[in-house]
């Protein structure tokens, strides 16, 4: 945990620095998380809530994600993703703002995020498409179920598109 600790560290001041060097640029930047670990007591029911682990895992990306200001956390409408974002978006002082899961980067979004920081919360399967939309490639999959912990980050730098993927666990 410590060498992500310097891992992020790098790559977030590196960010800043690039956003220093370029103040009339506009800069976006996207955070995505799956939602935590959720309660598997009743596996049909749709809209569970986290466990307890998922409770921690919310808390700890609030912690991991402490030092960035966060201009808008989405999530989409179901209870977990709203608890995976809720202590982040409590910190940066923001609402939680749902999308549609069918209609992600769309126009909208992109005006209402461009040059912020966002966090946004989803789930397995859409995550990866939801980022694979803002790259323009189809580069990352499914995440596995039991997966909880990755963290794509995505910048954009006048037209420019770079992303990142780490796994915290």
């Amino acid at each position: 945990m410590l060498r992500f600790y310097f891992l992020f560290s790098v790559v977030f001041f590196s960010v800043g620095a690039m956003a220093q060097e370029s103040d009339a640029t506009a800069i976006t930047t996207y955070y995505f998380v799956r939602h935590a670990e959720k309660n598997r007591m009743n596996d049909s029911e749709e809209d569970v809530h986290l466990n307890e682990d998922g409770y921690k895992r919310a808390q700890a990306w609030k912690e991991i994600l402490q030092h960035i200001s966060f201009d808008a956390v989405y999530t989409t409408n179901f209870n977990r993703t709203k608890e995976t974002g809720l202590p982040t978006a409590l910190k940066n002082g923001v609402p939680l703002t749902f999308y549609n899961v069918a209609d992600t980067y769309n126009d909208q979004f992109k005006n209402a995020t461009q040059g912020k920081t966002v966090l946004i919360v989803g789930h397995s399967n859409t995550i990866p498409d939801f980022v694979n939309a803002v790259i323009r490639q189809q580069k990352y999959r499914d995440i596995d179920d039991d997966n909880n912990g990755n963290l794509y980050i995505v910048t954009i730098i006048e037209g420019h598109i770079s992303d990142l993927l780490l796994t915290i666990n």
